[in-house]
Parts: C-alpha cells; sequence; structure tokens
C-alpha cells in the first residue's frame, strides 16, 4: 500500500535525525563533573578545620568545661600540635597539592624544601577545597594574633606562652606553604626556559660546526 509520503506528494525523507552518528566526549564531561564536585576530600577538609578550631574554641570556653589550668593548657597544646602535623603532612597534599619539610644534609646544615605538584591529576582538589584550605589557613593566625593582644593588654601572663605557641605553630605551616605556591612558579618557569635552552642546543651546535665547516675549507690550501 502506498506510504504517507506517497499519499501527500512530498518527498519520502530518512530519518536521519534519529539515526545519525554523534561523537560523543564522555572523557570530558566527566572530568568537567569532577572539577565541579564540591568536596572530593570529605575527612581531609574535616580535619584540616576541625584541630585549629577546636583549639579556638576549647582557648574561648575552657573555664566552662574545666577549672584545671594544666588541662585545658595540655588538650590546647595537643590539638595545635595534631593541627601542624595534620595540615604539614595530609590536608596540604590532598587539597592544594603542596607539600614542604625541613631535611639536614651530611654536613649537618638544614634545607627548607618546597614542592608543589605541576600536573594535575584525576584526584586534583577542586576549587572549593583550596578556598576552604587556605581561609582556613590565614583566618586562624590572625585569630590567635589577636588572642595575643587580648592576653597581654588583659594581663592573663599564664595563656601567653600558649598562645605564643599556637600562632608559631600556625604561622609555620602558612609561611611553608605560601613559599610551596610561590615557589612552584618559579621553578615551573625555571623549568620551562630550561627546556626552551635545551631545544636551542642542537641548533647552535649546528650552526657553529657549520661556521666552522665553511672556515676550514676557506684555510686550507690545495
Amino acid at each position: 500500500p502506498p506510504g504517507p509520503c506517497a499519499l501527500t506528494g512530498s518527498p519520502p525523507q530518512a530519518l536521519v535525525d534519529d539515526t545519525e552518528d554523534v561523537s560523543l566526549d564522555f572523557g570530558s564531561e566527566e572530568e568537567l563533573a569532577l572539577r565541579k564536585a564540591r568536596i572530593r576530600h570529605p575527612l581531609a577538609t574535616f580535619f584540616h578545620l576541625f584541630f585549629r578550631v577546636s583549639a579556638i574554641v576549647t582557648y574561648l570556653f575552657c573555664d566552662w568545661f574545666s577549672n584545671s589550668f594544666v588541662a585545658c593548657f595540655v588538650t590546647i597544646l595537643l590539638l595545635l600540635t595534631f593541627d601542624f602535623w595534620s595540615v604539614k603532612n595530609v590536608t596540604g597534599r590532598l587539597l592544594v597539592g603542596l607539600r614542604w619539610w625541613n631535611q639536614i644534609d651530611e654536613d649537618g646544615k638544614s634545607h627548607w624544601v618546597f614542592e608543589a605538584k605541576r600536573v594535575p591529576t584525576v584526584a586534583a582538589s577542586t576549587e572549593a577545597e583550596a578556598r576552604i584550605f587556605w581561609l582556613g589557613l590565614i583566618i586562624c593566625p590572625v585569630i590567635w594574633t589577636l588572642f595575643f593582644f587580648s592576653t597581654l593588654f588583659s594581663l592573663k601572663l599564664k595563656w601567653l606562652a600558649l598562645v605564643i605557641a599556637g600562632i608559631s605553630l600556625q604561622t609555620a605551616n602558612l609561611y611553608g606553604y605560601i613559599h610551596c605556591k610561590l615557589g612552584g612558579q618559579k621553578t615551573l618557569s625555571r623549568a620551562t626556559s630550561r627546556l626552551f635552552a635545551t631545544a636551542d642546543v642542537p641548533k647552535r651546535q649546528k650552526r657553529i660546526s657549520e661556521d666552522g665547516t665553511e672556515e676550514h675549507g676557506k684555510t686550507v690550501p690545495r
């Protein structure tokens, strides 16, 4: 029997829209979805803020929990120590791809090493994690600095050593990671310039060899 095209008089049309091959780039969609992920390292993000915020809260409200100065002092110092270790060795590497440490060579000299991940991987951090990392790293030392002045002006000198310890530990991490961030960019630029310099070496050698051959041909008598 005649189809609908024959009855209406319109020319037959191929169903291209339903059968047309479309190339789908699943890799780019997956990478985009990973980049848009809010928190990809929830445990590291939690502990990046947990110890330092707990130390501040305990310092502010320690009188509500205990009347013992020694117990409060030791608790806050332990929280600051745990925060320093976790930020230096774990959360910085996972959340922003940075790492720093100190090593001593054979001569007994101390060397500071700052590393920055150059090539992003599938497990790279997201913008939200990096923002949380840097905000926690910068704001908390400022809070401990305010504690220092409040303790000094209120003459609560027994807390002064603890506040100085808090400033020292958290400022050390901030100093190290700022050097990692800036040092990684400088190292990358130096590596790029070294790469171009290495690429120019064969051209210069070829040019020198050609010039030497021409001079040798002119000076040798026949």
